[in-house]
Protein backbone atom coordinates (compact mmCIF):
# COMPACT_ATOMS: atom_id res chain seq x y z
CA UNK A 1 0.00 0.00 0.00
CA UNK A 2 1.66 3.53 -0.70
CA UNK A 3 2.17 5.73 1.96
CA UNK A 4 0.88 8.65 0.13
CA UNK A 5 -2.57 10.11 1.08
CA UNK A 6 -5.35 8.58 -1.44
CA UNK A 7 -6.32 10.64 -4.08
CA UNK A 8 -9.97 12.07 -3.63
CA UNK A 9 -12.23 11.05 -7.06
CA UNK A 10 -15.32 11.82 -8.39
CA UNK A 11 -16.46 9.13 -11.29
CA UNK A 12 -18.68 10.78 -14.06
CA UNK A 13 -20.26 8.30 -16.33
CA UNK A 14 -19.32 5.57 -13.73
CA UNK A 15 -21.92 2.83 -15.14
CA UNK A 16 -20.34 2.83 -18.92
CA UNK A 17 -17.38 1.12 -20.35
CA UNK A 18 -14.80 3.95 -18.99
CA UNK A 19 -16.53 4.18 -15.44
CA UNK A 20 -16.92 0.48 -14.65
CA UNK A 21 -13.18 0.42 -15.24
CA UNK A 22 -12.16 3.20 -13.09
CA UNK A 23 -13.72 1.22 -10.43
CA UNK A 24 -11.63 -1.51 -11.37
CA UNK A 25 -8.73 0.27 -10.90
CA UNK A 26 -10.18 1.77 -7.84
CA UNK A 27 -10.56 -1.50 -6.14
CA UNK A 28 -7.39 -3.01 -7.12
CA UNK A 29 -5.21 -0.49 -5.81
CA UNK A 30 -6.59 -0.11 -1.91
CA UNK A 31 -5.47 2.93 -0.17
CA UNK A 32 -4.65 5.24 -3.45
CA UNK A 33 -8.54 6.31 -4.36
CA UNK A 34 -11.10 7.56 -2.15
CA UNK A 35 -14.65 7.71 -4.44
CA UNK A 36 -16.35 10.58 -3.06
CA UNK A 37 -19.30 10.67 -5.71
CA UNK A 38 -20.39 9.05 -8.58
CA UNK A 39 -22.69 9.83 -11.44
CA UNK A 40 -24.61 7.88 -14.24
CA UNK A 41 -27.21 8.93 -16.86
CA UNK A 42 -29.71 6.69 -15.25
CA UNK A 43 -30.05 3.84 -17.49
CA UNK A 44 -28.80 1.32 -14.92
CA UNK A 45 -29.73 2.33 -11.24
CA UNK A 46 -29.32 -0.77 -9.80
CA UNK A 47 -25.77 -0.96 -11.35
CA UNK A 48 -25.30 2.57 -9.87
CA UNK A 49 -26.49 1.69 -6.70
CA UNK A 50 -24.54 -1.28 -6.43
CA UNK A 51 -21.56 0.95 -7.18
CA UNK A 52 -22.36 3.48 -4.20
CA UNK A 53 -22.07 0.72 -1.86
CA UNK A 54 -19.03 -0.95 -2.84
CA UNK A 55 -16.87 2.29 -2.65
CA UNK A 56 -18.86 3.90 0.10
CA UNK A 57 -19.34 7.32 -1.27
CA UNK A 58 -21.07 10.26 -0.54
CA UNK A 59 -22.86 11.41 -3.24
CA UNK A 60 -24.82 9.74 -6.07
CA UNK A 61 -25.57 12.09 -9.65
CA UNK A 62 -28.33 10.35 -11.95
CA UNK A 63 -28.85 12.84 -15.01
CA UNK A 64 -32.70 11.30 -15.24
CA UNK A 65 -34.68 12.80 -12.31
CA UNK A 66 -37.77 10.27 -13.48
CA UNK A 67 -35.62 7.57 -11.97
CA UNK A 68 -33.98 9.05 -9.15
CA UNK A 69 -36.87 7.47 -6.68
CA UNK A 70 -35.92 4.34 -8.38
CA UNK A 71 -32.01 5.00 -7.07
CA UNK A 72 -33.01 5.37 -3.64
CA UNK A 73 -34.77 2.65 -3.09
CA UNK A 74 -31.70 0.41 -4.40
CA UNK A 75 -29.59 2.52 -2.37
CA UNK A 76 -31.86 1.30 0.69
CA UNK A 77 -32.01 -2.63 -0.99
CA UNK A 78 -28.05 -2.50 -0.68
CA UNK A 79 -27.64 0.22 2.47
CA UNK A 80 -30.61 -0.28 4.42
CA UNK A 81 -30.82 2.81 6.82
CA UNK A 82 -27.53 3.88 6.20
CA UNK A 83 -28.75 4.88 2.53
CA UNK A 84 -29.78 8.25 4.14
CA UNK A 85 -25.81 9.19 4.53
CA UNK A 86 -25.73 9.09 0.56
CA UNK A 87 -26.64 12.69 -1.06
CA UNK A 88 -28.58 11.96 -4.22
CA UNK A 89 -28.14 14.46 -6.76
CA UNK A 90 -30.65 14.19 -9.67
CA UNK A 91 -31.39 15.73 -13.07
CA UNK A 92 -29.68 17.28 -16.04
CA UNK A 93 -26.93 19.51 -13.84
CA UNK A 94 -26.14 16.70 -11.32
CA UNK A 95 -22.85 15.54 -12.69
CA UNK A 96 -21.60 19.01 -13.23
CA UNK A 97 -22.17 19.77 -9.51
CA UNK A 98 -21.03 16.95 -8.31
CA UNK A 99 -17.93 17.83 -10.76
CA UNK A 100 -17.45 21.73 -9.10
CA UNK A 101 -17.05 20.02 -5.68
CA UNK A 102 -13.30 20.24 -5.60
CA UNK A 103 -11.79 16.22 -5.57
CA UNK A 104 -8.55 15.82 -6.35
CA UNK A 105 -9.62 14.57 -9.66
CA UNK A 106 -12.50 14.09 -11.55
CA UNK A 107 -12.45 11.49 -13.99
CA UNK A 108 -15.24 12.88 -17.23
CA UNK A 109 -15.96 9.48 -18.48
CA UNK A 110 -19.52 10.87 -20.14
CA UNK A 111 -20.52 10.50 -23.67
CA UNK A 112 -21.31 12.68 -26.12
CA UNK A 113 -21.06 16.59 -26.04
CA UNK A 114 -22.79 16.64 -22.50
CA UNK A 115 -19.93 16.46 -21.11
CA UNK A 116 -18.84 19.63 -21.51
CA UNK A 117 -20.23 21.70 -18.84
CA UNK A 118 -19.22 18.72 -16.32
CA UNK A 119 -15.69 19.70 -17.48
CA UNK A 120 -15.51 23.03 -17.17
CA UNK A 121 -17.36 22.80 -13.75
CA UNK A 122 -14.38 20.25 -12.26
CA UNK A 123 -11.58 22.71 -14.19
CA UNK A 124 -13.30 26.01 -12.07
CA UNK A 125 -13.58 23.56 -9.43
CA UNK A 126 -9.43 23.03 -8.80
CA UNK A 127 -9.78 19.67 -9.71
CA UNK A 128 -7.48 17.88 -12.02
CA UNK A 129 -9.36 16.64 -15.03
CA UNK A 130 -8.86 13.08 -16.23
CA UNK A 131 -10.68 13.46 -19.33
CA UNK A 132 -12.42 10.38 -21.24
CA UNK A 133 -15.31 13.01 -22.52
CA UNK A 134 -13.56 14.22 -25.62
CA UNK A 135 -16.08 15.56 -26.99
CA UNK A 136 -16.47 18.13 -24.18
CA UNK A 137 -12.63 19.48 -25.53
CA UNK A 138 -12.98 19.26 -28.92
CA UNK A 139 -17.02 20.83 -28.71
CA UNK A 140 -15.55 23.76 -25.74
CA UNK A 141 -12.31 24.23 -27.41
CA UNK A 142 -10.45 27.02 -26.55
CA UNK A 143 -13.44 27.70 -23.78
CA UNK A 144 -11.64 24.38 -22.08
CA UNK A 145 -8.20 25.03 -22.95
CA UNK A 146 -8.62 28.91 -21.72
CA UNK A 147 -10.39 27.62 -18.34
CA UNK A 148 -7.66 25.45 -17.55
CA UNK A 149 -3.88 25.31 -16.00
CA UNK A 150 -0.90 24.24 -16.99
CA UNK A 151 -1.51 20.60 -16.42
CA UNK A 152 -4.73 20.35 -14.93
CA UNK A 153 -6.19 18.16 -18.28
CA UNK A 154 -4.87 14.78 -17.77
CA UNK A 155 -6.02 12.60 -20.98
CA UNK A 156 -7.76 9.10 -20.85
CA UNK A 157 -7.83 8.43 -24.50
CA UNK A 158 -5.55 5.59 -25.19
CA UNK A 159 -4.05 7.98 -28.03
CA UNK A 160 -3.54 10.37 -25.20
CA UNK A 161 -2.20 8.96 -22.71
CA UNK A 162 0.10 7.86 -25.46
CA UNK A 163 1.50 11.15 -26.47
CA UNK A 164 1.08 12.30 -22.77
CA UNK A 165 3.84 9.90 -22.28
CA UNK A 166 5.91 10.18 -25.16
CA UNK A 167 6.12 14.16 -24.22
CA UNK A 168 7.98 13.30 -21.49
CA UNK A 169 10.75 12.20 -23.07
CA UNK A 170 11.39 16.12 -25.15
CA UNK A 171 10.97 19.49 -25.12
CA UNK A 172 7.70 20.70 -27.33
CA UNK A 173 9.71 22.92 -29.22
CA UNK A 174 11.30 19.34 -30.10
CA UNK A 175 8.33 17.98 -31.69
CA UNK A 176 7.88 17.39 -35.59
CA UNK A 177 4.88 15.53 -35.42
CA UNK A 178 2.31 13.37 -33.56
CA UNK A 179 1.02 10.23 -34.98
CA UNK A 180 -1.90 8.80 -33.82
CA UNK A 181 -2.44 5.24 -34.87
CA UNK A 182 -5.98 4.13 -35.45
CA UNK A 183 -6.79 -0.15 -35.29
CA UNK A 184 -8.98 0.51 -38.74
CA UNK A 185 -12.37 -0.83 -36.83
CA UNK A 186 -14.02 -3.61 -38.31
CA UNK A 187 -13.90 -2.22 -42.00
CA UNK A 188 -10.59 -1.77 -42.84
CA UNK A 189 -9.76 -2.64 -46.27
CA UNK A 190 -12.64 -2.20 -47.55
CA UNK A 191 -14.31 0.45 -50.14
CA UNK A 192 -16.85 2.68 -49.93
CA UNK A 193 -19.33 0.43 -51.94
CA UNK A 194 -18.44 -2.27 -49.49
CA UNK A 195 -19.42 -0.92 -46.93
CA UNK A 196 -22.46 1.12 -48.41
CA UNK A 197 -24.73 -1.55 -46.65
CA UNK A 198 -23.04 -2.51 -43.44
CA UNK A 199 -24.95 -3.36 -40.62
CA UNK A 200 -25.44 -1.76 -37.06
CA UNK A 201 -23.90 -4.94 -35.84
CA UNK A 202 -21.34 -5.26 -38.13
CA UNK A 203 -20.51 -1.74 -37.38
CA UNK A 204 -20.15 -2.58 -33.66
CA UNK A 205 -18.57 -5.78 -33.79
CA UNK A 206 -14.44 -4.13 -33.39
CA UNK A 207 -12.12 -6.95 -33.79
CA UNK A 208 -9.97 -4.64 -30.82
CA UNK A 209 -12.21 -3.12 -27.92
CA UNK A 210 -15.22 -3.06 -26.39
CA UNK A 211 -16.16 0.26 -26.00
CA UNK A 212 -19.98 1.98 -25.74
CA UNK A 213 -21.94 1.75 -28.59
CA UNK A 214 -21.23 5.44 -30.18
CA UNK A 215 -17.86 5.18 -29.46
CA UNK A 216 -17.55 1.87 -31.31
CA UNK A 217 -19.36 3.25 -34.34
CA UNK A 218 -17.18 6.33 -34.58
CA UNK A 219 -14.36 3.99 -34.64
CA UNK A 220 -15.92 2.05 -37.60
CA UNK A 221 -16.17 5.15 -39.55
CA UNK A 222 -13.09 6.92 -38.14
CA UNK A 223 -15.00 9.62 -37.00
CA UNK A 224 -13.62 9.30 -33.66
CA UNK A 225 -10.07 9.67 -35.44
CA UNK A 226 -11.25 12.56 -36.85
CA UNK A 227 -11.93 14.07 -32.97
CA UNK A 228 -8.89 12.87 -31.54
CA UNK A 229 -7.31 14.88 -34.07
CA UNK A 230 -8.51 17.83 -32.83
CA UNK A 231 -8.37 16.99 -29.32
CA UNK A 232 -4.94 16.14 -29.86
CA UNK A 233 -4.45 19.53 -31.45
CA UNK A 234 -6.22 21.24 -28.53
CA UNK A 235 -4.35 19.03 -26.03
CA UNK A 236 -0.65 19.22 -27.39
CA UNK A 237 -0.52 22.69 -28.74
CA UNK A 238 0.14 21.26 -32.00
CA UNK A 239 -1.05 21.98 -35.96
CA UNK A 240 -3.01 19.88 -36.90
CA UNK A 241 -1.16 19.61 -40.33
CA UNK A 242 1.61 17.84 -37.92
CA UNK A 243 -0.54 14.79 -36.61
CA UNK A 244 -0.82 12.21 -38.57
CA UNK A 245 -3.14 9.52 -39.03
CA UNK A 246 -1.73 5.98 -39.58
CA UNK A 247 -3.79 2.62 -39.33
CA UNK A 248 -2.28 -0.01 -36.81
CA UNK A 249 -4.95 -2.93 -36.58
CA UNK A 250 -3.23 -4.99 -33.44
CA UNK A 251 -3.61 -1.31 -31.18
CA UNK A 252 -0.66 -2.25 -29.39
CA UNK A 253 1.10 1.07 -30.48
CA UNK A 254 -0.93 4.18 -29.05
CA UNK A 255 0.56 6.50 -30.40
CA UNK A 256 3.71 7.58 -31.09
CA UNK A 257 5.89 11.22 -30.98
CA UNK A 258 8.08 12.32 -33.82
CA UNK A 259 10.78 14.46 -32.98
CA UNK A 260 13.07 17.17 -34.77
CA UNK A 261 15.95 14.70 -34.39
CA UNK A 262 14.37 11.88 -36.34
CA UNK A 263 13.40 9.53 -33.15
CA UNK A 264 10.26 8.44 -32.78
CA UNK A 265 8.66 7.41 -29.26
CA UNK A 266 5.76 5.37 -29.00
CA UNK A 267 3.82 4.27 -25.92
CA UNK A 268 3.12 0.10 -26.45
CA UNK A 269 0.50 -1.91 -24.04
CA UNK A 270 -1.58 -4.90 -25.21
CA UNK A 271 -4.96 -2.95 -25.38
CA UNK A 272 -6.20 -2.46 -22.09
CA UNK A 273 -8.24 0.91 -21.32
CA UNK A 274 -7.18 0.21 -17.57
CA UNK A 275 -3.78 1.93 -17.93
CA UNK A 276 -4.49 5.05 -19.50
CA UNK A 277 -7.45 5.49 -16.71
CA UNK A 278 -5.70 4.40 -14.13
CA UNK A 279 -2.46 7.01 -15.14
CA UNK A 280 -5.37 9.86 -15.90
CA UNK A 281 -6.24 9.14 -11.58
CA UNK A 282 -2.37 9.19 -10.57
CA UNK A 283 -0.23 11.76 -12.75
CA UNK A 284 2.36 11.57 -13.20
CA UNK A 285 2.97 8.61 -10.80
CA UNK A 286 2.15 4.75 -11.98
CA UNK A 287 0.41 2.59 -10.30
CA UNK A 288 1.43 -1.08 -9.99
CA UNK A 289 0.46 -3.61 -11.52
CA UNK A 290 -2.53 -2.03 -13.77
CA UNK A 291 -2.46 -4.36 -16.83
CA UNK A 292 -0.82 -7.42 -18.39
CA UNK A 293 2.59 -5.54 -20.60
CA UNK A 294 3.46 -7.12 -24.08
CA UNK A 295 5.41 -10.58 -23.92
CA UNK A 296 8.00 -10.44 -25.42
CA UNK A 297 8.56 -13.94 -25.26
CA UNK A 298 6.52 -14.33 -27.99
CA UNK A 299 6.97 -13.66 -31.40
CA UNK A 300 4.02 -10.72 -32.70
CA UNK A 301 3.94 -9.16 -35.63
CA UNK A 302 3.35 -4.86 -35.63
CA UNK A 303 1.90 -3.68 -38.74
CA UNK A 304 1.31 -0.03 -40.12
CA UNK A 305 -0.61 1.01 -43.41
CA UNK A 306 -1.71 4.41 -44.29
CA UNK A 307 -5.35 5.73 -43.76
CA UNK A 308 -7.78 5.28 -46.85
CA UNK A 309 -9.24 8.77 -46.91
CA UNK A 310 -10.99 8.23 -49.90
CA UNK A 311 -13.05 5.32 -47.83
CA UNK A 312 -13.03 7.32 -44.68
CA UNK A 313 -13.13 10.90 -45.34
CA UNK A 314 -13.75 12.22 -41.23
CA UNK A 315 -10.16 12.54 -40.68
CA UNK A 316 -9.88 14.93 -43.49
CA UNK A 317 -13.11 16.74 -42.47
CA UNK A 318 -12.02 17.13 -39.00
CA UNK A 319 -8.93 18.86 -40.28
CA UNK A 320 -10.83 21.30 -41.96
CA UNK A 321 -13.45 21.74 -39.74
CA UNK A 322 -10.31 22.47 -37.06
CA UNK A 323 -9.12 25.45 -38.94
CA UNK A 324 -12.95 26.97 -39.88
CA UNK A 325 -13.78 28.67 -36.71
CA UNK A 326 -14.16 28.14 -33.05
CA UNK A 327 -18.26 26.21 -33.07
CA UNK A 328 -17.71 24.43 -36.71
CA UNK A 329 -16.10 21.46 -33.92
CA UNK A 330 -19.53 21.59 -32.20
CA UNK A 331 -21.34 21.17 -35.49
CA UNK A 332 -18.94 18.62 -36.44
CA UNK A 333 -19.87 16.34 -33.44
CA UNK A 334 -23.07 17.07 -32.86
CA UNK A 335 -24.83 16.09 -36.47
CA UNK A 336 -22.53 13.03 -36.03
CA UNK A 337 -24.12 12.04 -32.95
CA UNK A 338 -27.03 12.74 -34.63
CA UNK A 339 -25.93 10.72 -37.76
CA UNK A 340 -25.26 7.78 -35.02
CA UNK A 341 -28.59 7.69 -33.63
CA UNK A 342 -30.19 7.18 -36.77
CA UNK A 343 -27.90 4.58 -38.13
CA UNK A 344 -27.89 2.83 -34.91
CA UNK A 345 -32.09 2.89 -35.65
CA UNK A 346 -32.23 1.53 -38.59
CA UNK A 347 -33.16 4.89 -40.49
CA UNK A 348 -29.73 5.47 -42.11
CA UNK A 349 -27.11 3.84 -44.00
CA UNK A 350 -23.62 3.91 -42.84
CA UNK A 351 -22.08 5.90 -45.34
CA UNK A 352 -24.98 8.53 -44.36
CA UNK A 353 -23.43 9.81 -41.10
CA UNK A 354 -20.54 11.12 -42.29
CA UNK A 355 -22.44 12.42 -45.54
CA UNK A 356 -25.15 14.22 -43.88
CA UNK A 357 -21.69 15.75 -41.01
CA UNK A 358 -20.32 17.22 -44.31
CA UNK A 359 -23.78 18.83 -45.34
CA UNK A 360 -24.42 20.43 -42.06
CA UNK A 361 -21.28 21.86 -42.35
CA UNK A 362 -21.66 23.55 -45.27
CA UNK A 363 -24.45 25.65 -43.86
CA UNK A 364 -22.69 26.80 -40.75
CA UNK A 365 -21.49 29.76 -40.88
CA UNK A 366 -18.89 30.13 -37.80
CA UNK A 367 -18.04 32.00 -34.90
CA UNK A 368 -14.11 33.60 -34.68
CA UNK A 369 -11.98 32.02 -32.11
CA UNK A 370 -11.81 34.98 -30.28
CA UNK A 371 -15.61 35.95 -29.78
CA UNK A 372 -16.81 32.61 -28.44
CA UNK A 373 -18.80 32.18 -25.73
CA UNK A 374 -20.38 28.88 -24.08
CA UNK A 375 -23.80 29.94 -25.46
CA UNK A 376 -22.60 30.45 -28.94
CA UNK A 377 -21.13 26.78 -28.63
CA UNK A 378 -24.42 25.53 -27.08
CA UNK A 379 -26.09 26.98 -30.06
CA UNK A 380 -24.34 25.80 -33.06
CA UNK A 381 -24.38 22.79 -30.95
CA UNK A 382 -28.74 23.01 -30.85
CA UNK A 383 -28.91 24.27 -34.62
CA UNK A 384 -26.59 21.25 -35.54
CA UNK A 385 -28.52 18.86 -34.26
CA UNK A 386 -32.01 20.21 -35.30
CA UNK A 387 -30.38 20.77 -39.12
CA UNK A 388 -29.39 17.43 -38.80
CA UNK A 389 -32.56 15.68 -37.39
CA UNK A 390 -33.87 17.97 -40.99
CA UNK A 391 -32.23 16.03 -43.34
CA UNK A 392 -32.14 12.72 -41.71
CA UNK A 393 -35.91 12.59 -41.57
CA UNK A 394 -35.71 13.37 -45.65
CA UNK A 395 -33.54 10.34 -46.12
Amino acid sequence: MSSQAPRTVTLLGSTGSIGTQAIDVVTSHPGRFTVEAISAGGSDVELLAEQAATLGVTAVGIGDASRADALRDALVVRLGPAASRIELVAGPGAAAELAARGSDVVLNGITGSVGLRPTLAALAGGSTLALANKESLVVGGPLVTASARPGQIVPVDSEHSAIAQALRTGAHAEVRRIVLTASGGPFRGRTRDEIKAVTADQALAHPTWAMGPVVTVNSASLMNKGLELIEAHLLFDVAVDDITVVVHPQSVVHSMVEFCDGSTIAQASPPDMRLPIALGMSWPDRLDVVSPPCDWSQAASWTFEPLDETTFPAVGLARAVAAASATHPAVFNAANEQGVAAFLSGRIGFLDIVGTVERVLAEHDGVAHGAVTLDAVEGAEAWARARADELLTRS
